[in-house]
């Protein structure tokens, strides 16, 4: 298999996991088939990233403009001359500027260097990410997927991915990130896919309530 998925590969994995999950089926047979939701690889995506945690996307994406808006570009050595009291001053929360502050020392001083993280293997990026601070599970996991198009990464501690979840389960509670993680073991090898196709049904049906 590829590494990261290609418009062919989405394609292939979208057709396989319908015919072998009617339940994933209904959902592009309703829904159609779900973007792939391709973010770019490098700095400013794991910067929006860390904003979008536990804050709905809208307030991540403000905040990330006026966070551009004041350093002149979302970039580490910019971010290192904003400091991280003008981070909060753009609408940051003092532990998302001390984070986003960390990211751009790692960078600047040579900890992580994305074009490695492009062609690492995904256990290797996230031995490279998770010791950064204010960088999780849920963090990596979506930056391998989004960013680096990587095709089996299943973020089990997604809210809207459970939520999705527990619907084409037919389940009574939203399922615990060890139950999605059992979940999502159906979907091997296209768990990125899975994900797609759920995050598609509950954009569409949040639409209608």
């Amino acid at each position: 298999m590829r590494r990261a998925l290609t418009n062919a590969s989405y394609a292939e994995a979208v057709a396989e996991l319908s015919a072998r999950d009617p339940a994933l089926g209904e959902v592009v047979e309703t829904w159609g088939v779900p973007p792939r939701w391709k973010r770019p690889q490098g700095f400013p995506t794991l910067v929006l990233l860390i904003l979008e945690q536990q804050v709905s996307l809208a307030s991540a994406k403000a905040t990330f403009a006026r966070l551009e808006e004041r350093a002149g570009a979302v970039e580490p050595d910019a971010i290192l001359a904003l400091g991280e009291e003008r981070m909060k001053e753009a609408g940051l929360s003092r532990q998302k500027a001390r984070y986003v502050h960390g990211l751009a020392e790692a960078v600047a001083g040579g900890t992580l260097d994305f074009r490695k993280l492009g062609r690492a293997d995904d256990e290797a990026v996230r031995s490279a990410l998770i010791p950064i601070k204010g960088i999780g599970d849920w963090t990596v996991d979506i930056y391998l997927l989004s960013a680096l198009q990587r095709p089996d990464v299943w973020p089990a501690r997604d809210l809207a991915l459970q939520e999705a979840a527990r619907a084409v389960r037919g389940l009574d509670a939203r399922p615990d990130e060890a139950a999605m993680k059992e979940i999502g073991e159906a979907w091997r090898p296209w768990r990125s896919v899975a994900a797609r196709i759920l995050w598609h049904l509950y954009l569409n049906t949040r639409r209608l309530r």
